[in-house]
Order: C-alpha cells, then sequence, then structure tokens
C-alpha cells in the first residue's frame, strides 16, 4: 500500500466512525428515532411557544412512535435555548420550536451572536402564525385603544408595560405602538410570558403585550382585558376585539412558530421530521385547539422556511434600527 493509498484509507475511516459516532449513517437515519426526542422551548412554561410546542409535540409523538419531550430552557429572549439547539449533535433529537425573536430579533439585537440564524439551524417546517395582543388590568381606566393613549399622555411617567423579555416580539410591539401613539410607558421585562402575565393578573403591572394564546383564557375569565389585536385583521377567536390598526392606522406585529434542527441534520431526518410536523398541524383536533387562539396553520417546507427567516430579519432590521435596542 502506498502512502497515498494508506492516507486515502485512513481519512476514509475516520470519517466512517465520525459518521457513526454523530449517528449519521444512512441505517441511523432509515430507523430514525429509537429514542425519546426533545422539543426545547427557548422561554418560560406557560408563554405561547410553550402552548404551541406542547400541543404539536402530543400529536408528533404519535408519528414518530417515541415521545417528545418540551423542555423549557429560558433566558437571553430565547437565545439560551435556541443555541443550545444550535450546538447539539445533528442526529433529530434535539429540536427546537423557533420564533420571529430566536431568528430574526436577536440576531439584529445581540451584540454577541451565540449563533447564526441561517446557517446554524437546520429548517423543518414553519408551523403557524400567531397574533399578538394588548392586555391590561380590569382596574385601568380605559377600555379602548383611544382611551389607553389617552390615559398615557395624561401621566407620562405613571405606568409601566410588561413582556415576555428585553428585544422580543411583545417588547418590540410596545415600543412600535409608543412610538406610533406618541407616548411614554417604561417597560418591564420579564423571563417569559407566563412570569409577566401572573403579574399582570395580580394587577402588579397594568399593561402587557402579549400573544393571543396564552392570553386568551384570562381574556375569557375577565381577569385581563383584551384591548386590541396586532394583526391588520381581527382575530376569529375574538371578533368583537378592534385592531390596533384601527385607530393607528399601519400598526402590525405578530409571531410565528417553527421547528428547526442542528445544522447538519441529515437531510432524511429533516424530511421525517417536518411530514410529523405538518400531520400534527393537519390533525381536525389540533386545527380546532390552535383555532381557539386565532392562530393560523401554515405547515411549510424546510426550504420555505429558511427563505421565510431571511424574509423575516429583512423585514424587522428597520424596526429595531428604529427602536436602537441592542442587547449585551
Amino acid at each position: 500500500m502506498t502512502n497515498t493509498t494508506r492516507r486515502q484509507a485512513l481519512l476514509l475511516g475516520g470519517a466512517l466512525l465520525g459518521g457513526t459516532a454523530l449517528g449519521l449513517t444512512p441505517a441511523a437515519a432509515q430507523t430514525f428515532p429509537t429514542r425519546p426526542i426533545t422539543m426545547v422551548v427557548p422561554f418560560a412554561a406557560g408563554g405561547s411557544t410553550d402552548v404551541v410546542a406542547r400541543i404539536i409535540a402530543q400529536k408528533m409523538s404519535e408519528g414518530l412512535g417515541q415521545q417528545v419531550i418540551v423542555e423549557n430552557v429560558a433566558g437571553a429572549g430565547g437565545s439560551t435555548g435556541a443555541a443550545r439547539v444550535a450546538k447539539a449533535e445533528p442526529d433529530g433529537y434535539t429540536i427546537l420550536m423557533g420564533t420571529v425573536a430566536t431568528h430574526a430579533l436577536n440576531p439584529l439585537m445581540l451584540k454577541r451572536k451565540p449563533y447564526d440564524a441561517v446557517t446554524d439551524f437546520a429548517p423543518v417546517s414553519l408551523l403557524v402564525i400567531v397574533p399578538n395582543v394588548l392586555v391590561v388590568h380590569p382596574s385601568l381606566p380605559a377600555k379602548t385603544v383611544p382611551e389607553l393613549i389617552a390615559l398615557l399622555k395624561a401621566d407620562p411617567a405613571k405606568y409601566n408595560y410588561a413582556s415576555s423579555g428585553v428585544g422580543t416580539p411583545l417588547h418590540l410591539s410596545g415600543e412600535l405602538f409608543k412610538s406610533m401613539a406618541k407616548v411614554s410607558a417604561q417597560h418591564i421585562a420579564y423571563r417569559g410570558s407566563g412570569p409577566a402575565l401572573n403579574d399582570v393578573v395580580a394587577g402588579q403591572v397594568p399593561i402587557m403585550f402579549d400573544n393571543l394564546p396564552s392570553a386568551s383564557e384570562f381574556i375569557k375569565a375577565g381577569t385581563l382585558r383584551g384591548i386590541a389585536v396586532t394583526t391588520k385583521e381581527r382575530a376569529p377567536s375574538f371578533p368583537d376585539m378592534p385592531t390596533i390598526a384601527e385607530s393607528l392606522p399601519g400598526y402590525e406585529t405578530y409571531t410565528w412558530n417553527a421547528v428547526f434542527a442542528p445544522p447538519k441534520t441529515p437531510k432524511e431526518i429533516v424530511d421525517r421530521l417536518n411530514a410529523e410536523a405538518l400531520k400534527a398541524v393537519k390533525d381536525p383536533a389540533v386545527q380546532e385547539r390552535l383555532k381557539t387562539f386565532s392562530a393560523t396553520v401554515v405547515g411549510s417546507t424546510p426550504e420555505a422556511l429558511g427563505e421565510h427567516v431571511k424574509t423575516e430579519i429583512a423585514k424587522w432590521t428597520p424596526v429595531v434600527k428604529e427602536a436602537g435596542v441592542q442587547i449585551d
């Protein structure tokens, strides 16, 4: 055996060994999954992303024949959990329920970027688009957007508003509202939507921008007052609730949820995850649950999700720049 032949043999053997160690052999992809899968939710339990993830994970578990376990890894506006998946083994056993925060806003605002939203993930499927909603504690003397604007203008230093974290879509929804309405309100950042909602329901903070799914039950119970939704159209689950745009023309924000895998995950595994994610969002019982909080079901190809991420980054770039939000 010549030196060149020996070197080629060693390189080939190392590549095969590396592939086996990472679980990336064709056989491994064909038998996937053989053990439970962890779906990382990069926010605290109880928020919109957590709600959607648990609905989808339960249905995907049935199709995959293995349990999809939801694990909440909160911190840094979703970046902590997202970075964990970006660095995970590319074997399909650790996936992410990503959002506009993890894949559009954080990459624009973080000074130290723990991942690249485009190159450090394997897109699986865009699942749903979710409206946001402006809610207040029932004790606040404002029942409409014009009344809230008047209240904030009358006493600019008095009122605070809560969000799920600095730089999240909910934070920027509030900043956009303040800018367009020409009002002031101090932002109070929480580690996720759930803890923020708890304080608003308790009356600790009077105002909040939240995802409609996580706020809807509080609105129905009367423990929060829904003022307006943030999308251009009214939400089907709350047809009597106006849009902010009806009072502030041009106002629009929303969030979305999508499944991502680590980079270099084999195409066979990505395709399997995509197929089960699509089955989940197309299931009538799942759609009925998602419909209750006005989530619009999408269900896309991996390629379409990849393009969606690029489009979202381009859309949010001028908004983030105008808001001047940067995170250490």
